[in-house]
C-alpha cells in the first residue's frame, strides 16, 4: 500500500489551557485573612503571567469558564514547554491554589500546516502578505475580546472515512473549503489552531474569540455542513469563557458581574494595565518591543514640527498598509465583506482602497485604536487577493500613510501641488518612490506613500524650505489637520 506524503509543518509558540474549579466550601469556610491572602497571591501571579515577565515573549489571559466543567481558565502561550511547566508550578506555589483543583488541562503548539503553502518560515518568505500571515499562526496575537470558546479535536481514521488515507491534493481542497467558511467570520471571530499530536490525547486545540458568543454557534453550526467536517471531524467537549482582567479576581469570587465599566466597554487587551500602559519585567513603560521611543525617535522630530506622527505601534491609532497588484473596483468588493465584520467593533476607526491611477498599485489601509485589534486584522487582510508587500518593492525606510482631506473645491489645485512637490522629491538624495494614492470611495481622501533609503534621507525632506513652504499653503486647502500614521 502506498504510504501518504506527510504535509511539512512549522511549530511555534507552546500553549497550555489551564482548566480549575474552585472548592467554594474551602473558600466560604477559610478565614478573612487568608481569602485575602490568596486573592492577592493569585492576582499577583495573573497579572505577572498576562504581562509575561517571566520569559522573553508569548501571552497570557485569564476567563471565566460557564457551566459545570471548570470555574477559570487561563491560556499560556510561551517560546518553550519548559516556561509552560514553570508557569504550573509557580501557580500552585501560590496560596490561591489551595482551594482550586485542576479540571483538565490542554498541551499543544502554534503551527503552520503545507496545505497552503510549501514556504513556512516567515524570515524566508518574500511575500510580505503571506509572510505576516504564516507569522500570526506562528506567533498569535491573543485578542481583545470579551468571551473565548475552545475544543479538542481529531480528523476521523474510520475504514471507510481515513483523513490520513486521502491523497494531499483531496486533503488541501478540503482545508481551502474548511478555511473560506472562517474568513466569513472575519471581524467576528479569531481563530487560534494549536497541534497537539503526541502532546496530548487529541490531535487539535481550537480556540476562537468573539465579542458575542452567538458568533461560536453560527461558526460551527456552518461548518458541520462542509464535508471535512461531516465526514472527517470528531470534537472533543467545548469550554465557553468571559474575559477576567487579573484586578477582576476579587469580583469574581464575590459572584460580581465580570462586565467592564461604562466608561471602558472593551476590556484590556492581555498584557495592557487599566492606564494603558504596558509594563516589562522590570516595571519600565515599553509600549511595543519593536516600536522606536517617541520622544528621540523620528516620530518625536516631527512632532517637533508639528506633524502628526501616530503610527501602528504608536501614541492613538494603530494603522496596517498593504499593498495589492489586484484591480482596484475588485479589491474594494473584498474588502467590504471583511469591513462590515471590522465595524461590529469599537475599535475600528476605517478600512480603504486607495488607487494610484495608473493601475499598478493598490493600497489597503486599516486604522484602529488598539495595537492588538490592528494585529488580528492583519491576519484577516493579508488573505485579500494580490497582496504583495507592506513597504514597496524597494527596501528602505518607509515614510507611508501621509494622509490628507482635501476640501473639494482645492482638489485638483492640491493634485498640481503634490506633482510639483514630486518632481522635486525625485531629485532628492536617497528617494526611491513617492506616489498619490485617491481613496476609491472619496475623492478627496488622499494617501501618499513615499519610500526612501534611510531615515535621514526621509527627514531631509521633512526639515527642507519646500516642505515648510507646503504645510503653509496646505492649510488653506486640507479640510482637517494631516496625518502621517505608518512609518516603517
Amino acid at each position: 500500500m502506498e504510504r501518504r506524503e506527510a504535509p511539512p509543518t512549522r511549530e511555534g509558540w507552546y500553549a497550555l489551557h489551564d482548566f480549575r474549579t474552585i472548592d467554594w466550601d474551602a473558600w466560604r469556610e477559610a478565614p478573612e485573612r487568608e481569602r485575602e491572602a490568596a486573592l492577592a497571591e493569585g492576582e499577583a501571579f495573573l497579572a505577572d503571567a498576562e504581562a509575561v515577565a517571566d520569559a522573553e515573549d508569548g501571552a497570557s489571559v485569564t476567563y471565566s469558564v460557564t457551566g459545570h466543567k471548570a470555574d477559570v481558565l487561563v491560556v499560556h502561550l510561551r517560546e518553550t514547554m519548559a516556561e509552560l511547566n514553570a508557569l504550573e508550578r509557580r501557580f500552585e506555589s501560590t496560596a490561591l491554589a489551595v482551594f482550586t483543583e485542576r479540571t483538565t488541562s490542554y498541551v499543544s503548539v502554534t503551527e503552520a500546516s503545507g496545505y497552503t503553502n510549501d514556504e513556512l518560515d516567515p524570515e524566508e518568505i518574500e511575500d510580505a502578505g503571506l509572510a505576516n500571515y504564516i507569522g500570526m499562526r506562528l506567533h498569535p496575537t491573543i485578542p481583545d475580546a470579551e468571551y473565548v470558546c475552545f475544543y479538542p479535536m481529531d480528523k476521523r481514521r474510520e475504514p471507510e472515512q481515513n483523513w490520513y488515507d486521502l491523497p494531499f491534493e483531496e486533503r488541501a481542497e478540503h482545508m481551502k473549503s474548511h478555511g473560506e467558511i472562517g474568513r466569513e467570520y472575519a471581524g467576528k471571530v479569531t481563530q487560534m489552531i494549536t497541534g497537539s499530536i503526541a502532546l496530548d490525547d487529541w490531535e487539535w486545540g481550537v480556540t476562537l474569540w468573539s465579542n458575542d458568543p452567538a458568533q461560536f454557534k453560527d461558526l460551527l453550526y456552518e461548518m458541520r455542513f462542509d464535508p471535512s467536517t461531516s465526514q472527517f471531524a470528531e470534537f472533543g467537549p467545548f469550554y465557553t469563557g468571559q474575559r477576567m482582567e487579573p484586578a477582576q479576581l476579587p469580583a469574581f469570587f464575590a459572584g460580581e458581574s465580570l462586565d467592564a465599566d461604562a466608561d471602558d466597554e472593551h476590556p484590556h487587551a492581555p498584557g495592557e494595565h487599566h492606564g494603558g500602559e504596558t509594563e516589562d519585567r522590570h516595571g519600565e513603560d515599553h509600549g511595543d518591543r519593536d516600536a522606536p521611543a517617541t520622544d528621540d525617535g523620528i516620530r518625536g522630530e516631527l512632532e517637533e514640527m508639528d506633524i502628526y506622527a501616530g503610527t501602528p505601534h504608536g501614541e492613538d491609532v494603530h494603522a496596517l498598509v498593504l499593498y495589492s497588484e489586484a484591480d482596484a473596483e475588485d479589491l474594494f468588493e473584498e474588502l467590504q465583506g471583511l469591513r462590515a465584520n471590522f465595524d461590529h467593533y469599537d475599535t475600528h476607526v476605517k478600512s480603504a482602497v486607495y488607487d494610484d491611477g495608473a493601475g499598478e498599485r493598490s493600497a489597503v489601509v486599516s486604522i484602529w485604536e488598539t495595537q492588538r485589534a490592528a494585529e488580528t486584522a492583519g491576519g484577516f487582510l493579508t488573505d485579500l487577493p494580490g497582496i504583495v508587500a507592506r513597504a514597496g518593492e524597494e527596501s528602505g525606510f518607509g515614510t507611508m500613510g501621509m494622509f490628507y482631506t482635501v476640501k473639494p473645491d482645492h482638489r485638483e489645485e492640491f493634485e498640481e501641488k503634490f506633482d510639483t512637490v514630486g518632481g522635486m522629491l525625485a531629485d532628492m538624495d536617497g528617494h526611491l518612490d513617492t506616489r498619490l494614492m485617491t481613496n476609491v470611495e472619496d475623492e478627496n481622501d488622499m494617501f501618499i506613500a513615499s519610500q526612501w533609503e534611510g531615515k535621514e534621507d526621509a527627514m531631509g525632506f521633512f526639515r527642507s524650505e519646500a516642505f515648510a513652504d507646503t504645510v503653509d499653503w496646505g492649510r488653506d486647502v486640507l479640510a482637517d489637520r494631516p496625518r502621517h500614521v505608518f512609518l516603517a
